[in-house]
């Protein structure tokens, strides 16, 4: 439950050649006191409504983490409002494997002990160690101000999301992206690139799956 003030240090670079739309899902950041639930499907409705409201008709989606579940589901759902997809270290289903399956339930006891701020700084000390000090205090900061009751129950919602039977669906062009090294997503990843081609690439230890060249994505979110 982080807000998307997490992608500034990208979204400036999107912006000088796209038009760039960074929304709060519900329960997220400036969007938190909007109430449950905080299914997949209803934080893709929610995001279909904020298009509307825009007047955009259709537009190049990226998510990242529990972005990406979105931004699946969205594409699931309304495949003409999504014409080109980008999805980054995230997954089709978030407990495939015996560690994903612990740490998803393990989650809301440390939660419950930590509380927020403490959860923030364990899961940045151990999942984002290449970080300055500086950088690694914002992230936690931005992760620590969020309501406990309801990041248990929006992280309930994310262990729940499982879209293996339906990606075939997915028709638009698609990337997914994802660090060779992160044992976080490495396992799923594959599960969301059933139709695709995959390429390794070393030098940037990263994993990288596309069906078409594509475009930059002009909404991102996550």
């Amino acid at each position: 439950m982080v807000t998307g003030e997490m992608f500034e240090p990208v979204t400036g670079h999107l912006a000088t050649r796209h038009r760039v739309i960074v929304p709060d899902l519900r329960g997220h950041g400036r969007s938190r006191g909007l109430p449950p639930p905080y299914t997949a499907a209803q934080l893709a409705a929610d995001l279909l409504r904020l298009l509307d409201h825009l007047g955009v008709d259709s537009t190049a989606v990226l998510g990242s983490s529990q972005g990406g579940a979105i931004a699946q589901q969205l594409a699931l759902d309304h495949p003409k409002r999504c014409d080109r997809l980008v999805l980054a270290c995230t997954y089709a289903f978030n407990i495939a494997t015996t560690r994903e399956w612990l740490e998803g339930h393990l989650l809301p006891p440390l939660l419950h002990v930590l509380g927020t701020r403490g959860l923030a700084k364990l899961v940045v000390s151990q999942a984002a160690k290449q970080l300055g000090k500086e950088r690694a205090d914002w992230l936690a900061g931005l992760m620590a101000d969020q309501d406990r009751k309801l990041m248990g129950v929006a992280w309930r919602e994310t262990m729940a999301f499982d879209s293996r039977r339906r990606l075939a669906e997915i028709a638009c062009p698609t990337l997914v992206v994802a660090a060779s090294n992160d044992r976080g997503y490495r396992s799923t990843t594959r599960e969301c690139c059933t139709t695709a081609s995959l390429v390794l690439s070393s030098s940037l230890s990263m994993a990288l799956t596309t069906r078409s060249s594509g475009r930059t994505p002009t909404s991102s979110y996550g």
